[in-house]
């Protein structure tokens, strides 16, 4: 899925009467009574999340108002409030991205069950006995990741 942010305007746009946000050289600045009270890199994805959930938690905008002004689902800003209430700041800069990564193919297993295709075990067999699906063992033998022998 392409995740896209929002089409930030060089003019300010107002989210409410008192809060808007505009894009400057590549920042995107959040302004409150017409100072700023936040910014991030333009393409800066957690430092968007935090800021919009920044906005809700601090009772500045409703979720409605930032999905309207922002388009962006209201889910996802719930989500991103939910987040920093639960986990705080640190939760959307410091955690490590692990979208897209197989979690039960470490490179431990991926060398055990290298060793286990070396020693000539059915793919059935193995995904057995690694806690693992046959369609996980064929794909990572597709992708090249392991070698089957003959």
């Amino acid at each position: 899925m392409l995740s896209k942010l929002p089409l930030f305007p060089s003019d300010t746009k107002m989210i409410t009467a008192w809060v808007g946000f505009y894009e400057h050289d590549g920042m995107v600045y959040y302004l409150h009574g017409g100072s700023p009270i936040y910014c991030h890199s333009k393409d800066d994805r957690n430092g968007y999340r935090f800021a919009l959930a920044n906005l809700v938690i601090n009772g500045l905008c409703k979720i409605s108002e930032l999905s309207s002004a922002l388009g962006e689902p209201r889910k996802n800003i719930e989500r991103y409030a939910k987040s920093l209430r639960e986990h705080g700041a640190g939760y959307f800069f410091e955690r490590k991205e692990r979208r897209g990564q197989c979690y039960k193919m470490t490179p431990d297993k991926l060398s055990s069950i290298q060793s286990s295709l070396d020693e000539g075990i059915s793919i059935y067999r193995i995904a057995i006995d690694h806690d693992i699906s046959e369609a996980a063992a064929s794909y990572h033998i597709k992708n090249g990741n392991l070698k089957k022998n003959g």
